[in-house]
């Protein structure tokens, strides 16, 4: 039994980053757990209600939000790491091994910097750390994790989408999407800024925001 972790939403411009940690030995997941993108929406939500409900598994979920994603003492590689370090520590034991799907360019580096904001506190002893880029496919643990992440973050854009009755959906969040798009070049039109779940600090929100102000001076 060990601790697989990853997160999802790590690039979206709208919604939070969710991370999840899931302990278990690989032989009590369900056979077809993967890495989240190579399993089927629905199909997704079904694991990861298993992996809720399974007294053999152990899953937590940690959400950083817009407001952290932005602040300017802080980047996308030590949010990920403090993401995943929130989760871990809700089901890690001491003595543990820690997968992880490494969010750097280093694997050795993120492990290492994994142990140590894990370990920061006195909620959990020490624990190993490992790290490697494409765990969430190679590694069933981290796949669950991959999973349980995925999930909590679309029901939270679900959520987000509800939020917005205005406009015709929100899209997925990333910047490529059409939809995402048309929403955030909408939302400034009507109000003036980014909308409070999208992370401003981010080129795509500045685009907007130019976008918006170029249009006012055209029509002065």
């Amino acid at each position: 039994m060990y601790v697989g972790v990853d997160e999802a939403g790590k690039g979206p411009v709208l919604g939070p980053m969710v991370a999840a940690a899931v302990r278990a030995d690989p032989g009590s997941l369900p056979a077809d757990v993967d890495d989240s993108k190579r399993v089927a929406p629905e199909r997704r939500r079904e694991i990861a209600a298993e992996l809720r409900t399974s007294d053999a598994v152990a899953v937590a979920v940690a959400t950083v939000e817009t407001a952290e994603i932005d602040a300017p003492d802080t980047d996308m590689n030590t949010l990920t790491v403090r993401g995943q370090a929130r989760a871990v520590r809700e089901v890690a034991r001491a003595g543990d091994r820690v997968v992880a799907d490494a969010g750097d360019t280093s694997e050795a580096r993120f492990a290492r910097r994994l142990r140590e904001f894990v370990t920061d506190t006195e909620t959990v002893g020490s624990v190993s750390v490992d790290a490697a880029h494409g765990a969430d496919e190679s590694d069933p643990v981290v796949g669950a994790a991959s999973v349980v992440a995925k999930v909590a973050r679309d029901a939270r854009m679900t959520a987000i989408d509800a939020a917005y009755p205005a406009y015709d959906g929100i899209g997925s969040g990333y910047p490529s999407d059409p939809t995402t798009r048309r929403f955030l070049r909408e939302y400034v039109d009507d109000h003036g800024d980014v909308p409070p779940h999208a992370r401003r600090s981010w080129s795509t929100c500045a685009d907007a925001l130019a976008a918006a102000e170029q249009s006012g001076l055209d029509e002065f």
